[in-house]
């Protein structure tokens, strides 16, 4: 009897140690825990990620491919207790930098994950450098975890392809002209090159990555918090050959500023003329304005008035003629 009492206790002391006491669990500040029952994930009723604004940026098509269910989230602190038949898993939502290079697949490629190479719409080969900024969607653990395979593998791919893309066909910005003025931008006859307005423009290319990305949260259940683009350089063959056509690009530039500026010049000294000539004529009409007025005031006096005037204006004349031609008749 003592031996079988024994075998019990020793039976109940071993459940305790290996299904109780084992089955406590804490979740660290950085991290966020599911459980799973039997393989099933602890969910939210009914709800699925459709219901919440990270699936406001996919298509339609794409809101019937990724509709996951939305999960009990653990938040960090503890002790927490799972029964046998449950299995917790942790994720770690810190968020994290890559090179934007790097192949999670393949570490050597692109350089041992250094550059990414990508093809522009002139059909330059150009060298992009920089990082990435992810990590795991509070949101939608259900794709991290079940939903993809590997979801980093799928964000950096769907990242590469969008920059790509973008890299192939971008053009920069128009800058805004006044409506109805007819004028053109600045240098409009030079023919641009896609890298030059790419390196201007880099904040512009990170604000559309930054936005391209943002459904990735609905789709792979990570977050893509920013991209850095860093560096954008062509082939050394042929940095050379541009470096020369920015040159040329700087020098036609500079010529077109100078002629606009000498241009604008001479519209305000002709505008500044015109000024002047006006008011030289207004100040010879202004006194012969003034002796018609008087002369009206005369004539009102009277007729006598009038040639008295006259009369004497016409001897101060005379009086300073040094020659006089008078009419003798006949």
């Amino acid at each position: 009897m003592a031996a079988l009492a024994g075998l019990i206790v020793g039976a109940v002391a071993w459940f305790l140690l290996f299904y109780l006491v084992a089955g406590l669990y804490t979740v660290a500040p950085n991290e966020r825990a599911v459980k799973t029952s039997f393989g099933r994930a602890m969910r939210l009723g009914n709800r699925t990620t459709l219901d919440d604004p990270i699936s406001a940026s996919l298509t339609d098509e794409e809101k019937e491919r990724y509709r996951f269910p939305q999960l009990v989230v653990i938040p960090p602190g503890g002790p927490y207790f799972a029964w046998p038949w449950e299995k917790v898993h942790k994720v770690d939502v810190a968020v994290q930098t890559a090179n934007m290079a790097y192949d999670p697949e393949n570490p050597d490629a692109n350089r041992q994950g250094t550059v990414l190479e990508a093809v522009t719409k002139d059909q330059l080969n150009t060298g992009l450098t920089g990082q990435i900024r992810y990590g795991v969607s509070e949101r939608n653990i259900y794709a991290y975890l079940f939903g993809v395979k590997q979801p980093f593998v799928h964000v950096m791919g769907y990242f590469v392809s969008v920059l790509r893309e973008r890299i192939s066909d971008y053009e920069a910005p128009k800058k805004p002209v006044a409506a109805g003025s007819g004028a053109e931008e600045k240098g409009s006859i030079v023919i641009n090159v896609s890298i030059n307005d790419l390196r201007k423009n880099v904040s512009d290319l990170n604000d559309h990555m930054f936005r391209e990305c943002q459904c990735s949260a609905a789709r792979y259940g990570m977050v893509l918090d920013a991209s850095l683009i860093t560096g954008i350089d062509p082939p050394t063959e042929v940095e050379s050959a541009l470096a020369a056509i920015n040159t040329a690009h700087n020098e036609v530039s500079s010529q077109i500023s100078l002629a606009q500026a000498s241009a604008d010049q001479q519209i305000v000294q002709s505008k500044r003329a015109v000024e002047i000539q006006t008011l030289n004529a207004q100040a010879e009409v202004q006194p012969m304005l003034a002796l018609a007025s008087q002369l009206q005031e005369l004539e009102k006096a009277g007729p006598d008035v009038l040639d008295a005037y006259v009369r004497s204006v016409r001897l101060g004349v005379v009086a300073k003629a040094r020659q006089a031609v008078l009419e003798v008749g006949e």
